[in-house]
C-alpha cells in the first residue's frame, strides 16, 4: 500500500509541476539556510577528540596574589608562566605531559631558488604526538636525549613536507627556521581538527601548526611566541631571561589522566606544587585554587561556541519555519482543490485513515526531495563560509550526520505543515461531491 500512495504521490507531482516545484525549492532554500549554520554550530561543538577527549587535560594554576583580579569566570589565569611549565615538565610523575606554546618563523632552504615563508610552529614536548594521535609518515618524533640536549630537530607535517621536499622521506633532511637550521627526524599526516581545543588563546578555529620542534629551544634559540603573553604583576620584563623568570602567561601544559583516580592524585601534586612555590614567595594567597579540564570542558569553559552561534541557528530555524508556513496554505489549496476526488474514495470504502496516510506520503515525499535539493544549496552555503572565513575551513563542511540530517528534518517539517491540511481532506463528506457529479 505503502507503495500504491507513492505512485500517486508522483502522478499528483505530475498534475501540478509548477506548484510542485514551488515548494520543493522553498523547503530547499530553508533547508539550505538551515543546514549551513546547523552544520557550522555542529561542527564547531564536536568532540575533536572523541577517544581520547575525557583523558586529556588541560591544567590551570591561580598564580596571582590575594587582591589580583583577572578576567576569566573564576578568576584562574587561561595560561601558565614558563617557570610552571618547565617544573610541571619536569615533575616527577608517570603521566604522559606536554609543555608547550606557538611560535613563528620564517622557513626557507637558503636557496635562492625557494621561496621563504611564514609558518606557525610549536614548540612542545616529545609526548605531544603520542598524547594527540598524530600519526607518523615517516620517521619518529625526537628522543628524550635530543630533547634534553636542546637538539636542533624538528617534526614536520605531510603539507610541509611536500612543499619543501617534494613528498619524499625527508627525515635527514634540513632546513632553516630563519636563522636556526634544524634536521628532519619525522613527518605527519596533516593535523585536521575543526577546533584547536589545545591552545584556544589566540583564535579557537585557526589551524593546527604544521612544524613542531622541543620546548627546550625555546630558552636556548631565545624564541618569543606567537601567541597571547598575559600579566597581572608589574615586573622587568624587557630581556628574554627575564620573561622567562616573570609571572607573565603564555605556556600551555596538558597531561594524559587515564582515569577518575589518576585526575584526583594528579590534583594532589598541583596542590603540593603550588605549597612549595609558596615557600619560595610565589603564590601569595590563602586559597590555592587550579583548573583541570578535559577536553570538552574546556571548549564550554573558554566560550569556543559563542551565544551569537546559537542566535544564528536559531534565526535558521525560524526562516525554515516561515518556509514551512508558506507551503502549508500551498498544501492546503491544493488538497482541497482535490476534495471531490477524495470524496469519491471515501464512497467507494476508503477510509479516513487511509486518506489522511496518502497525503502524508505525499508531503513526506516532498520533503525528501526538498532536502535532497537543500544538502546542494547547503553546499554552496558552506563553499561561501568557507571563502569569506579563512579561519573556517574545517568547520564549514557537513560530515555524514548532517548529510542525513538535512533530508530527515524536511521530512519531518513537511509532515508537520502537512498535517492540517491532510486532517481537512480526510474530513471531506463523500455525499456532496456525489451530490455534484
Amino acid at each position: 500500500m505503502f507503495l500504491h500512495y507513492v505512485d500517486l504521490s508522483w502522478r499528483s507531482f505530475k498534475r501540478t509541476p509548477m506548484v510542485s516545484a514551488l515548494m520543493v525549492f522553498a523547503i530547499a532554500i530553508g533547508i539550505g539556510v538551515t543546514m549551513t549554520s546547523l552544520s557550522i554550530y555542529h561542527m564547531m561543538t564536536k568532540d575533536p577528540i572523541p577517544n581520547k577527549s575525557e583523558r586529556l587535560h588541560h591544567v590551570q594554576l591561580q598564580t596571582m596574589d590575594d587582591g589580583e583580579g583577572y578576567w576569566s569566570k573564576d578568576d584562574v589565569p587561561f595560561q601558565v608562566t614558563y617557570q610552571d611549565a618547565i617544573n610541571l615538565q619536569n615533575g616527577n610523575f608517570p603521566y604522559l605531559r606536554s609543555a608547550m606554546y606557538k611560535a613563528g618563523f620564517s622557513v626557507h632552504l637558503n636557496s635562492a631558488q625557494f621561496k621563504p615563508f611564514v609558518q606557525e610552529v610549536r614548540l612542545s614536548s616529545k609526548d605531544i604526538f603520542q598524547m594527540f594521535d598524530l600519526q607518523f609518515i615517516y620517521g619518529g618524533t625526537w628522543t628524550q636525549q635530543q630533547q634534553d640536549d636542546i637538539a636542533p630537530v624538528v617534526v614536520i607535517s605531510k603539507s610541509i613536507n611536500e612543499r619543501l621536499f617534494k613528498g619524499v622521506n625527508s627525515v635527514g633532511q634540513s632546513f632553516y627556521l630563519d636563522d636556526i637550521y634544524v634536521q628532519v627526524v619525522g613527518v605527519i599526516e596533516d593535523w585536521h581538527t575543526p577546533v584547536k581545543y589545545y591552545d584556544p588563546n589566540n583564535g579557537s578555529f585557526n589551524d593546527p601548526e604544521n612544524i613542531f620542534m622541543p620546548f627546550t629551544m625555546g630558552a636556548a634559540y631565545e624564541i618569543t611566541t606567537a601567541g597571547n603573553t598575559n600579566g597581572w604583576k608589574h615586573e622587568p620584563d624587557n630581556t628574554f631571561k627575564e620573561l622567562l623568570a616573570s609571572e607573565n602567561l603564555w605556556w600551555q601544559f596538558w597531561v594524559q589522566l587515564e582515569n577518575a583516580q589518576e585526575k584526583e592524585e594528579f590534583g594532589q601534586y598541583l596542590m603540593s606544587y603550588m605549597q612549595q612555590q609558596q615557600t619560595l614567595g610565589r603564590f601569595n594567597r590563602e586559597q590555592l585554587t587550579y583548573n583541570l579540564f578535559n577536553v570538552m570542558e574546556l571548549m564550554d569553559y573558554r566560550g569556543v561556541v559563542k551565544h551569537d552561534n546559537q542566535i544564528m541557528v536559531a534565526l535558521s530555524f525560524m526562516f525554515l519555519a516561515v518556509c514551512i508556513a508558506n507551503i502549508l496554505s500551498i498544501l492546503l489549496a491544493k488538497f482541497l482543490r482535490r476534495a471531490p476526488e477524495v470524496g469519491v474514495r471515501r464512497a467507494l470504502g476508503a477510509s479516513k485513515r487511509q486518506v489522511f496516510y496518502q497525503h502524508l506520503v505525499e508531503v513526506t515525499l516532498l520533503g525528501l526531495l526538498g532536502g535532497v535539493l537543500g544538502i546542494i544549496l547547503a553546499q554552496l552555503g558552506l563553499w561561501g563560509v568557507r571563502a569569506s572565513h579563512g579561519a573556517y575551513d574545517a568547520l564549514a563542511s557537513m560530515d555524514v550526520t548532517m548529510l542525513f540530517a538535512a533530508p530527515a528534518i524536511a521530512m519531518v517539517a513537511c509532515i508537520i505543515a502537512g498535517l492540517y491540511p491532510a486532517w481537512i481532506v480526510c474530513k471531506t463528506a463523500p455525499a456532496i461531491y456525489l451530490k455534484s457529479q
